[in-house]
């Protein structure tokens, strides 16, 4: 059995899961304020601390299921210690800054997936896999942009209709106010997915040294130091993704806004009760492609959609083998 690690070592360990968590509401700023500031409804300053109170408030909404899957339910929890869970971090900080600094929304949470499954590849091989867990995530790869896509198709369908006798100023004035609504249920949705995986982590690390007891469970403060961390990351944005997912793939108003931000809401709320963990990147892509072909086809900037979805299929891979490279270098270390 693995010796008890030390209190310094174990703070250092949560330390860099919250930093995580910071980094993942930076990364991922863009997908709860992209479309209300490329819209004009906010200004960027304003945008992210709208995001960032509701990214906080959102443990009060949802339950701790996708904390549950993360915990137990990608890799053994048996098999988890310090070193699994420094592999999976380093893995998914690594390929979140990497992409943060190229400017490609790529996903925080594949990211995290893919470091801790490559770590625990690295340790005790196949085996280490719960495959039931991991399946139901590389699924919501293609179902949750899939589905932000078609259910902001069928809301700008449906609102075009309801406002067909509406004069343009009327329906820009009109949804430019249901913006901030929309915005809102985006940022609940992103809190409430997002910051549970690094409780998950958290909470399986203290799991794996007995801080819990015999049965695994998600303390309050951890639930509170990773709202607070991602609201954080928030607050501070990352401008060149807001760029890529609010002005370069499609040009957005206000009505179309709030049906992505509608559709891709609803797609993290439903996940997210279901306890899968999704790519808010991907849900919101998926959204704002959707509202931009419900306008035509040629609307939509398919080659920046496309360098996006390569990024999305090299997420897992390229993160589990830096997370498999980081176990093995403690390894050597230890």
């Amino acid at each position: 059995m693995e010796a008890a690690l030390s209190l310094p070592v174990l703070a250092g360990l949560i330390a860099v899961a919250l930093l995580f968590d910071f980094l993942n509401g930076l990364h991922d700023a863009a997908n709860s304020i992209a479309t209300i500031v490329s819209t004009r409804v906010l200004r960027p300053q304003y945008a992210v601390i709208w995001a960032a109170f509701f990214n906080f408030i959102a443990f009060l909404f949802f339950g701790l299921h996708v904390a549950q899957t993360l915990g137990t339910g990608i890799v053994e929890a048996s098999l988890v210690d310090a070193r699994v869970i420094f592999g999976a971090l380093a893995g998914a900080i690594a390929w979140n800054v990497l992409t943060w600094v190229l400017g490609i929304p790529s996903s925080s949470s594949h990211a995290l997936v893919g470091g801790l499954v490559g770590a625990g590849l690295a340790k005790a091989g196949w085996q280490a896999v719960v495959w039931g867990g991991l399946g139901k995530t590389a699924a919501a790869i293609v179902l949750s942009p899939l589905l932000g896509f078609v259910l902001a198709l069928l809301l700008v369908l449906v609102v075009s209709w309801l406002c067909v006798r509406s004069t343009p100023f009327a329906v820009d004035r009109r949804f430019r106010f249901l913006q901030f609504v929309s915005a809102s249920l985006y940022s609940l949705g992103h809190g409430g997915n997002d910051a549970q995986k690094t409780m998950g982590i958290i909470a399986v690390l203290l799991f794996s040294q007995g801080h819990l007891g015999p049965a695994f469970h998600v303390p309050l403060w951890v639930v509170l130091s990773c709202q607070a961390a991602m609201a954080a990351g928030t607050l501070l944005g990352g401008w060149r993704i807001v760029h890529t997912m609010g002005s370069r793939i499609t040009r957005l108003t206000p009505m179309q806004g709030f049906c992505a931000e509608t559709g891709g809401a609803l797609t993290l709320f439903g996940a997210t009760w279901l306890g899968v963990p999704v790519s808010t990147t991907h849900t919101i892509t998926g959204a704002i492609v959707g509202v931009g072909a419900a306008r035509r086809t040629s609307a939509v900037r398919w080659g920046v959609a496309s360098d996006i979805v390569v990024a999305w299929v090299l997420t897992l891979p390229a993160a589990a083998l830096i997370g498999a490279g980081a176990y093995a270098l403690t390894a050597l270390v230890a």
